[in-house]
């Protein structure tokens, strides 16, 4: 008989035992065939020059079963020599074979060897250079962005982002699924594996350190413990959050969000306005689409521009954000420009754009 709740006791238990890991992006390598076949020719020609120099030098050999040596000879020594097993049947008695032995042999039987055995040392090292690589990206990583949940959200979202010039070395994805970090890593992100709502898988993307969150999780719940758990983490973040139902979208702001979309309401206003105006529908879509055509951008207020009305500038002003505030174009508080306020402005999508080093999140209530 089961007691009420145990199910969800259980499956909070199973989730504390999952491991976390955090998952950098892999470089481009060689086949692990064509690695294999590279070494192996590399081991075949040292063994064909050891037993050529040998065979050259074969009168400073000797051999104890008939005193010469021949090509079979040659190649049996080098054999021999380069494996380390050295039965002494065949030895160098002049001194430039020995010579030879010491300058020459000595040295392409280590290379042998380092070949043989690479992909060994590779195997052994391998967790060492991942881990000197994941403390050194710990070390650089400042002011980042942190993208929870690479689904259909998160994945345009980010391209969004991306579209204005961040650099993939700046983005940190975090998601519960390893295939979905593997495509993350596929596409140049670096990923942690783990539940967002625990402080510890956040620790691991740096979020205390991080500069954006932009949060998509599947379940508006979810978001809000996300919401809390970083903002708890990182109190100057700016963090934009989605969620599916409107009315969850005030217990996420006071959960810590700047900025909530509402997914589905927002897809169900522009299937209206495409339906009420199919060119102003496609306007729409055309401004939230970053990088392409007309773009909405927010930036500061140059020296020139202050006193000036919106419409006196020369870009296409669409509201003033002045404080807490974000007014119309046409409001008569803003009727002369000020040089703290920050402009909203429609421009023309140019390649290799990039947002205003100076951006900055609007202030919270």
């Amino acid at each position: 008989m089961k007691l009420p709740g145990q199910d969800a006791i259980a499956r909070q238990a199973d989730e504390h035992l999952v491991t976390h890991r955090v998952s950098l992006p892999r470089r481009v390598v060689e086949r692990p065939m064509r690695q294999v076949a590279k070494r192996l020719t590399m081991a075949l020609l040292v063994l064909v020059l050891t037993a050529l120099l040998v065979y050259a030098d074969h009168d400073g050999y000797n051999d104890n079963s008939d005193g010469a040596v021949d090509f079979l000879d040659a190649w049996y020594y080098a054999t021999v020599t380069l494996s380390t097993t050295g039965y002494g049947d065949i030895t160098p008695v002049s001194d430039g074979a020995r010579l030879t032995n010491i300058f020459v042999i000595t040295p392409l039987r280590v290379m042998f060897l380092i070949i043989l055995v690479g992909t060994t040392l590779e195997v052994l090292t391998e967790r060492t250079r991942e881990e000197w690589r994941l403390n050194r990206w710990r070390s650089m990583l400042r002011d980042h962005t942190v993208v929870i949940g690479f689904g259909t959200k998160g994945r345009s979202a980010l391209q969004t982002v991306c579209a204005t010039g961040l650099k993939k070395e700046q983005v940190v994805v975090v998601d519960p699924s390893g295939k979905v970090i593997d495509a993350a890593n596929a596409d140049g992100f670096a990923g942690v594996v783990g539940d967002a709502t625990r402080s510890d898988v956040l620790k691991r993307a740096e979020v205390h350190k991080a500069r954006q969150i932009i949060i998509a999780t599947q379940r508006d719940d979810t978001a809000v413990l996300v919401a809390l758990t970083a903002r708890q983490l990182n109190r100057g973040a700016k963090i934009v959050a989605a969620v599916r139902e409107e009315e969850n979208a005030p217990l996420l702001k006071q959960s810590g969000a700047d900025v909530v979309i509402t997914s589905a309401s927002a897809a169900g206003r522009l299937l209206g306005l495409s339906v009420l105006s199919p060119a102003a529908g496609m306007v729409m879509e055309d401004l939230i689409h970053q990088g392409s055509g007309l773009d909405l951008v927010e930036r500061p207020v140059i020296k020139a521009e202050v006193g000036k009305s919106p419409r006196e500038v020369d870009s296409l002003v669409v509201s003033v954000v002045r404080g807490h505030r974000v007014l119309g174009y046409d409001d008569p508080a803003v009727a002369r420009l000020e040089l703290t306020d920050r402009l909203i402005t429609i421009v023309r999508a140019t390649p290799g754009r990039q947002v205003a080093p100076d951006a900055r999140p609007l202030p919270r209530d």
